[in-house]
């Protein structure tokens, strides 16, 4: 984000407010602002205490801390414009859409997708989603990978984003995938504690980096790493024959307990298991004739606005990549 374009506010911590979460006190200090969204300027490198970047939202203060926070400016009016473009509603109520994502759609607009993508196509479902969300992702609580299929939910009012944004942020989401891996996995059901942040040379890419807990130097060059855990077991190994040498692959149900970006692709792809298909993290030839990688959000738990217990929502795996396990399976 461009410096200029930020307004810096500068705050002392009085002493009352000493022993304060971070995020919970400069909530108090920008009341049009949600919990959520000073989680994300802190996770963003936005907020400093002392000089120093806040590298977590649960920072404890100290009275006469120094606090500066560079806000991001308001959102202005969107460019996004409704597209008629056919989606695959799961479920469907006055707060929120859960939609079948299929392989190919990215869910917002940015650099190389202009249009035609699933923010357009909720806008055109539900023209009075323009604004919920801000920027252009009207209504987008969360996102998946343009290749990646599967559940996703869209809110439709201010409230209901909110409510569901607390929920992603206190890791309460139940978030099942189904992945085929390269290679025989081992130990067949295990837990991937590893931190991920942005590649430090490869800014596109996202890798396993080593963590930097608490306060983090703003002059050091390199991007800090935030935790990442995927638990998963393997579901069935399969042999393909078909090159004429023997390939294994591994299917596994990976839960995710933190929600960080390319986090299955990543982890497995650090365990020398990539996901097969995906070009970036793994093989660069594509083998079992995939055009896509082999992953899909299969289960999303969630609550909903109003109700008490959580809700699980499931997408079947998709007929291509169900052909590959029935081709594997001969």
């Amino acid at each position: 984000m461009d410096s200029e374009s930020q307004v810096v506010h500068r705050f002392t911590v009085p002493p009352s407010a000493a022993g304060q979460r971070l995020d919970r006190w400069l909530t108090d200090q920008f009341e049009e602002e949600s919990r959520s969204a000073i989680q994300r300027w802190i996770a963003g490198g936005l907020v400093t205490v002392d000089g120093l970047r806040a590298g977590k939202a649960g920072l404890p203060l100290e009275a006469e801390a120094e606090i500066k926070v560079a806000a991001p400016p308001a959102p202005v009016a969107s460019s996004l414009r409704p597209e008629d473009i056919s989606l695959d509603i799961i479920f469907e109520n006055d707060d929120l859409l859960v939609i079948d994502k299929p392989a190919g759609l990215v869910v917002h607009p940015g650099p190389g997708h202009a249009t035609g993508t699933l923010a357009n196509a909720v806008l055109h479902h539900c023209p009075q989603l323009e604004g919920i969300g801000g920027e252009k992702r009207p209504g987008i609580v969360h996102r998946l990978d343009k290749g990646t299929s599967g559940v996703i939910v869209v809110a439709k009012n201010d409230a209901a984003m909110r409510f569901l944004q607390e929920q992603f942020a206190g890791r309460t989401v139940y978030k099942e995938y189904l992945a085929l891996l390269e290679g025989r996995v081992e130990p067949p059901r295990g837990r991937i504690d590893a931190p991920i942040g942005r590649h430090p040379t490869r800014r596109q890419r996202m890798a396993v980096l080593p963590a930097r807990a608490g306060l983090e130097d703003t002059s050091q060059p390199t991007a800090s790493a935030r935790e990442a855990v995927t638990e998963y077991e393997c579901l069935q190994v399969y042999e393909d024959q078909s090159s004429g040498q023997t390939a294994r692959f591994s299917l596994v149900r990976a839960v995710l307990l933190t929600g960080r970006t390319h986090q299955v692709r990543v982890h497995f792809g650090w365990r020398k298991h990539p996901v097969a298909g995906d070009t970036e993290y793994g093989y660069k030839r594509r083998r079992l004739s995939l055009t896509r990688p082999f992953l899909h959000a299969h289960k999303l738990g969630i609550r909903l606005p109003g109700e008490a217990e959580q809700r699980v929502f499931e997408s079947p795996l998709p007929t291509e990549l169900q052909r590959i396990l029935d081709r594997l399976g001969e």
